[in-house]
């Protein structure tokens, strides 16, 4: 297994940690009060669940690619 794949499962598993706690911020009281009044969640909120899609993305091209890159480059 390539270090770049490893290096991908990593960042995957981060970026699937990060929605989740994004997702978890999203039900909390502060999160539902600015909803209501503003129509969006805190940016915390946003950062952690953008932050996640991200690093799922990521992660996933790495792990898919990891290995071909490797390989290309040698």
């Amino acid at each position: 297994m390539s270090p770049q794949c490893i290096i991908g499962g990593v960042v995957l598993v981060v970026g699937i940690v990060l929605l989740i706690v994004g997702l978890n911020a999203s039900d909390s009281l502060a999160d539902q009060v600015s909803e209501t009044f503003t129509g969006r969640f805190t940016r915390a909120t946003t950062w952690y669940i953008i932050g996640g899609i991200a690093a799922g993305a990521l992660g996933v091209l790495m792990v898919a690619f990891g290995g071909r890159w490797s390989r290309s480059a040698k």
